[in-house]
């Protein structure tokens, strides 16, 4: 029997039990977890019941907390950097964080002239005597991808910025590269025209293998905020307003928690999760 689900664009398409049996797996779910949660989907499925790809990873996400809450965490990671938004700023500080930690200096929102106008530019990445300008594409809608018109976009601002050097020191741009972090899929077009171009581009699950935003989240144990469930989203985003993006600061530094008021069971549980998160 033929299954069906809609997809975050409204169009209809066959139910893969391998790509949910895969995601699941990812998140370090037991094999008869896994069974347990495929069936509950494929049973619903079977009553004639079409269900969104979000209303699948909601069913799904609630049977993991309920048996496994940091196979849930895990599970929930793509939703948790979604809910950082609306705005892109707190993604940008957490993009800046993920480089730290892989030894890069830091800097977040900084203005740039270019040849024919000024740049924010949302990270300066510097190591080892190199500088990279990095641009973040945020989208906390369900089904968005990154596509060659933001690749376009990042591109023609490097161009400016390097025009801008050529013109002012007759001598090769501080800046060698740049990179497009987004945390969402990258079209085919936007991968090939990076490539073509020498860019960097980092989405949430390319390049395959290593690399990706989901690699690097999960190889430094840096979580988003927004994983805490056991906070509230207005104290969750109270936070971020004050880029404050890891559980690992929450963690470090239980003082950023007390404008909550929170009891002092309620604070151990909070730090409780942050610290079982990063150990993960």
């Amino acid at each position: 029997m033929d299954l069906f689900i809609t997809k975050a664009s409204g169009q209809k398409e066959q139910f893969s039990e391998e790509k949910l049996r895969n995601s699941l797996a990812r998140s370090g779910a037991s094999s008869p977890l896994i069974d347990q949660v495929v069936f509950d989907i494929k049973e619903v499925l079977k009553e004639n019941v079409i269900l969104s790809t979000s209303d699948i990873y909601k069913r799904a996400f609630s049977l993991l907390r309920r048996e496994e809450r940091m196979v849930a965490t895990r599970y929930h990671l793509k939703k948790a950097v979604m809910d950082m938004g609306p705005t892109g700023h707190p993604f940008e500080h957490f993009v800046g964080e993920l480089l730290r930690s892989r030894g890069y200096a830091i800097e977040v929102g900084k203005i740039i002239q270019g040849m024919c106008v000024a740049h924010e530019v949302d990270v300066i990445a510097e190591k080892n005597g190199k500088k990279i300008l990095v641009e973040c594409k945020f989208h906390n809608e369900q089904g968005m991808k990154s596509d060659v018109k933001t690749a376009l976009y990042v591109q023609a601002r490097f161009e400016d910025i390097k025009r801008r050097c050529a013109a002012e020191k007759n001598e090769p741009c501080e800046f060698q590269e740049i990179w497009l972090a987004t945390n969402t899929k990258l079209t085919s077009d936007a991968i090939q025209y990076a490539e073509c171009v020498g860019m960097k581009a980092v989405g949430w699950s390319y390049p395959s293998g290593s690399g990706s935003l989901q690699d690097l989240i999960e190889s430094s144990g840096l979580h988003p905020v927004t994983c805490l469930s056991s906070l509230r989203p207005g104290q969750q985003h109270a936070l971020l307003q004050k880029n404050i993006v890891l559980c690992k600061q929450v963690k470090d530094d239980p003082s950023l928690l007390k404008e909550f008021n929170l009891s002092e069971s309620k604070l151990k549980k909070v730090l409780r999760e942050a610290e079982n998160i990063i150990m993960h």
